[in-house]
């Protein structure tokens, strides 16, 4: 059936490349015009001016030429990439969109799908990744952030499968090439400064002015045969970012047919339209604003040694590093919601949408929570390789190439990843949140006869410090073999073989201290701690913001702590860790998960070249044999027995003593043969129609094959419950086919469009099963058990009592009560064990629509692209848990276009940039953890802007302007009125000059 769908689709694509390839024959006069314009000759003897039209003539020359569908974006100059971060520059490609994190590019999706599905390579080495989250970290996904612009060559992206490229990529393979010394012979320096001025900074920030300098330096000796290069640069950012948030997840969602905790009464005059019995909704756990100010510290360095001792071997040694450095202050005003005494209203269903939530608590008051965090933490990655290049024959030629690199990243603050301290005043009598603005608004009532808050009834309360750390290494050796064959129709045969080992760790502790009630008293805490903020200035760009609460309590968190922190303080629990204080980050570890992948590989591909009548054509067909062990480990704790010490309540014993913990590995393997066919044809000049058909891969995160196997510490009479990660998971496989039809109408000037299919198998979802893990022996079910049953009958209390009557001491507690199960008498305890298993296949095709143009010799020009991705792997909005089981949709999906003009000539060069991208899903658990409730971030288009004057050959002045105008950013649920975060970052502008020579 595999086979007959998919022959089916290629058939299909087959007909759509042949209306497409007719549209070009029955366009004479366009492609004549472009014939009297410029011939084959013409065009390689165009001296095209340095500049973006440079830079954009190359990236055409490489879609052009590659074989299947690539797109590229390359410097012009040494030191001159078009853009000051690489994943801005990516999403100008059609097809390719973005996340940002903190204001700025970090992570690429690619046809709809997202970072962990698209490979990263750097010169064409498969590259670690360490992207920090929270948690263990277990994503594969890369943060281009981490990467300065400058010293890259180009970035190569890769839509089709190939057979000669490594593994991993569904959505696409990008290739990030640095500068060689050899491939621009001569004395060649580049140095360039600029002030970076971030108007985000919130009011927490110091709003100034901070440096970027970079330099690369690249010469050649000896006739050109021996080279070296060096690449540097540092970036000192301040930022800050103004967040609304629901921190802790919407509750639901619910049915209205539901009656329990936390949902709405029925018959309740103070609900106002409450959902019917077949709606959807969900009600507010809390509602959190926001100020962080943030400082980040970037540097990368690059050194490439070349030496070519004969014509025809090349040597080359390189060296890649960089460190990201990354210090967040943040101050917070919450609210949280207990479900009580509330009044809200509703919008119809199916889906109601909330209007407004309100609680009142009455005299007794509750607390209004004003929260202090401070989070650092560092990433660093390094990579040194070998490349050995020999021709040696006319027709035979062999590349070696090793490399071993890193990337790690945690925590950089004495406060681990992650601290908060938490403060509260405890005078709040009602709180209310309205949710039919822009900007979730709050309002707040305070206990009598207080009106605002105050210095002086603020104290501490509860605190949670974490740490996450990740670190990948991959170890690769890769042979590659090319044999060229003269006058046949075969061009050429590839070969290669590959060897790469990939380890993972992921760790993760936290020390959090439960004293949300209040620690001490007011007057324990000086009122000079506490700063009066502004609030509401900071949220400026949303509708709603003048209406919401203004200000809040700022507090001087290192003041906190030593308060919080003082030797001996009654106010703590002596056995908390910390001196007994909770004031510190956990040395013991809560998660600790490693995983090694060792993967073998080998391909062959055959290039031909012949003519289909007159027209040139040209086909590549390979095939690729991949195959991976998986052993993955993680520390879990390791239960010594079951108590029974209540009449329907049983537990673990020893399961959360650091004694009892230790290691389970589980293990995995797999093997793919993976085929790739590309063909191309030019039926008239300039106009090339191109179909690929591929199998290509991408493997699960870390985190689905972790080898952990948990149990809960709960059990009841008919077992326990647990979860585990499955190393044995499939990977993603993916029969894509991609046709598409290119026309460069002139130099540098191309209209494609393109269609992609893509059915993906091994969708991952969750299964359940029953296991005994541990030896663990239950009372319920053996024999003193069964004695009790027969003499008093089913009553759990008799039962128990019989047992202390007429058993063995040594089986029970008469004290505390409790019953242990006995090994070799009693039953083991069976557990209803999750676990990630392979499920579904899912489609995904679209469109992609490209017009790069120059208009003539005035120097103005546009870039315009377009893409649609649909198919079936939309989140179900109207399932909810009560009634369907956990989904699977594609995270990323959205269509996208991106405008840009350009001027380039006499020494002048501008560009002004739209890139848009529709609303998409980025989770599909809510923001605490809750199953199938989605979060998607809404549609969002950014203007930027860069500029620069050529003072002579050697110097140019630029300036650069990023999200114009200050658009902001809104994460939401089911519907646009269930916002989980509305987000306000705002523009940032470079200004300065490069010198080159």
């Amino acid at each position: 059936m595999k086979l007959e769908r998919n022959t089916n689709k290629l058939k299909l694509g087959l007909v759509l490349l042949g209306g497409v390839s007719a549209l070009a024959f029955a366009q004479p006069a366009m492609a004549q015009d472009s014939d009297d314009a410029t011939d084959a000759e013409a065009r390689q003897d165009v001296v095209v001016v340095e500049g973006i039209r440079s830079s954009l003539k190359a990236s055409s020359d490489i879609k052009r030429d590659s074989q299947g569908v690539v797109d590229a974006i390359t410097a012009d100059d040494i030191g001159k990439f078009p853009d000051t971060n690489l994943a801005e520059s990516l999403q100008r490609i059609s097809g390719v969109s973005i996340d940002r994190q903190n204001g700025e590019g970090s992570r690429v999706t690619v046809r709809g799908f997202g970072p962990d599905f698209n490979l990263v390579l750097l010169n064409g080495r498969q590259m670690p990744s360490a992207y920090l989250e929270g948690g263990a970290p277990a994503s594969r996904s890369f943060d281009f952030g981490n990467l300065a612009s400058e010293g890259i060559a180009g970035v190569d992206v890769y839509k089709t499968g190939r057979a000669d490229l490594p593994t991993g990529g569904i959505g696409s393979t990008l290739n990030i090439k640095t500068a060689r010394p050899l491939d621009a012979p001569g004395l060649r320096f580049s140095a360039g400064i600029k002030g970076v001025m971030d108007n985000s900074v919130t009011s927490l920030g110091d709003d100034k002015i901070t440096p970027e300098i970079s330099g690369i330096f690249s010469n050649t000796f000896a006739n050109d045969t021996l080279g070296v290069s060096a690449a540097l640069s540092y970036q000192e950012r301040e930022s800050g970012v103004a967040q609304f948030g629901t921190t802790s997840g919407w509750r639901g969602a619910y049915l209205g047919s539901e009656n329990n905790w936390g949902t709405l009464p029925r018959g309740n005059p103070q609900v106002t339209n409450r959902p019917g019995d077949n709606d959807i909704y969900s009600v507010p756990q809390n509602a959190n604003y926001s100020l962080s100010n943030i400082k980040r510290e970037r540097v990368n360095a690059q050194l490439a040694l070349q030496y070519q001792p004969i014509d025809t071997m090349t040597a080359t040694l390189d060296y890649f590093y960089s460190e990201n450095t990354v210090a967040t202050e943040v101050s917070d005003l919450s609210v949280w919601f207990n479900h009580g005494n509330t009044t809200s209203a509703w919008g119809d269903g199916p889906i109601a949408d909330i209007e407004f939530y309100n609680e009142d608590f009455g005299d007794g008051g509750s607390d209004l929570s004003m929260g202090a965090g401070r989070n650092g933490s560092k990433t660093k990655s390094e990579s040194l390789g070998l490349n050995l290049e020999w021709q040696a024959t006319d027709r035979l030629s062999f590349v070696f190439d090793a490399h071993s690199s890193s990337a790690d990243s945690g925590p950089d603050s004495p406060y681990g990843t992650s601290g908060v301290v938490s403060t509260a005043d405890f005078s709040l009598r009602s709180q209310g949140v309205d949710f039919t603005t822009e900007l979730p608004t709050l309002t707040l009532g305070f206990q009598d006869p207080f009106t605002d808050i105050g210095a002086d009834r603020m104290r501490g309360t509860g605190s949670t410090f974490q740490a996450s750390t990740i670190r990948t290494e991959i170890d690769q050796i890769q042979l590659f073999s090319k044999y060229e064959f003269d006058n046949s129709i075969v061009k050429s045969v590839d070969f290669g073989v590959a060897q790469t080992n990939n380890t993972y760790r992921g760790t993760f502790s936290n020390n959090q201290r439960d004293s949300w009630g209040g620690v001490g008293n007011p007057e324990d805490y000086p009122d000079d701690i506490w700063t009066r903020v502004g609030l509401a200035s900071n949220f400026d760009q949303f509708n709603g913001s003048s209406s919401t609460f203004q200000d809040f309590f700022a507090v001087d968190f290192d003041a906190l702590v030593a308060i919080m922190d003082t030797a001996g303080n009654e106010w703590f629990d002596g056995s908390l860790i910390c001196g007994g204080t909770g004031q510190c980050v956990n040395t013991t570890l809560n998660d600790d998960r490693r995983t090694e992948e060792e993967s073998f590989s080998a391909f062959a591909q055959l290039n031909t070249e012949f003519t289909l009548g007159a027209a040139p054509a040209e086909l590549s067909a390979g095939l690729r044999y991949e195959q991976t062990d998986v052993t993955s480990e993680a520390l879990v704790g390791f239960p010594t027995g079951v108590s029974w010490f209540a009449a329907n309540e049983l537990g673990l014993l020893g399961l959360n003593d650091p004694a009892n913990r230790n290691f389970t590995n589980l293990t995995g393997e797999y093997d793919y043969w993976l085929p790739a066919v590309d063909f191309q044809v030019e039926p008239i000049q300039d106009v090339i129609l191109r179909a690929s058909y591929s199998r290509s891969m991408t493997r699960p995160n870390y985190a689905d094959i972790q080898g952990g196997q948990v149990v809960q510490q709960g059990v009841r009479v008919d077992g326990g419950t647990g979860s585990s990660g499955n190393p044995a998971l499939q990977p993603f496989l993916s029969w894509n086919i991609d046709l598409s039809a290119e026309y460069f109408y002139d130099e540098g000037s191309y209209v494609s469009i393109g269609y992609f299919d893509k059915e993906v198998e091994n969708f991952i979802g969750t299964d359940v099963f029953d296991d005994t893990p541990f030896d663990v022996y239950t009372p319920i079910g053996g024999q003193r058990y069964n004695d009790a049953v027969a003499a008093v009958g089913t009553d759990a209390n008799a039962i128990r009592a019989w047992i202390f009557a007429n058993t063995d001491p040594s089986g029970f507690d008469a004290v505390t009560q409790q019953i242990f199960g006995i090994a070799g008498e009693d039953p083991l305890v069976s557990f209803r064990v999750t676990r990630p298993v392979n499920r579904d296949t899912k489609n995904v095709d679209g469109f992609e629509f490209a017009w790069q143009h120059f208009l003539g010799d005035t120097g103005f020009g546009w870039i315009a692209n377009y893409t649609i991705v649909s198919g079936d792997v939309d989140f179900d909005n109207l399932s909810v848990p009560a009634t369907g089981g956990a989904q699977t949709p594609l995270i990323g999906l959205s269509d996208s276009y991106n405008l840009v003009g350009f001027y380039d000539k006499n020494g002048i060069q501008a560009r002004i940039a739209y890139n848009w991208r529709d609303q998409f899903l980025t989770s599909a658990v809510g923001v605490s953890g809750q199953a199938n409730n989605p979060l998607y971030v809404e549609e969002y288009g950014q203007w930027d802007m860069s500029a620069s004057y050529d003072l002579n050959e050697n110097i140019t002045f630029f300036v650069e302007g990023i999200n114009l105008t200050d658009e902001t950013r809104r994460v939401i649920g089911r519907s646009d009125a269930y916002v989980n975060f509305a987000t306000q970052g705002g523009s940032r502008y470079n200004i300065g000059a490069r010198y080159t020579f």
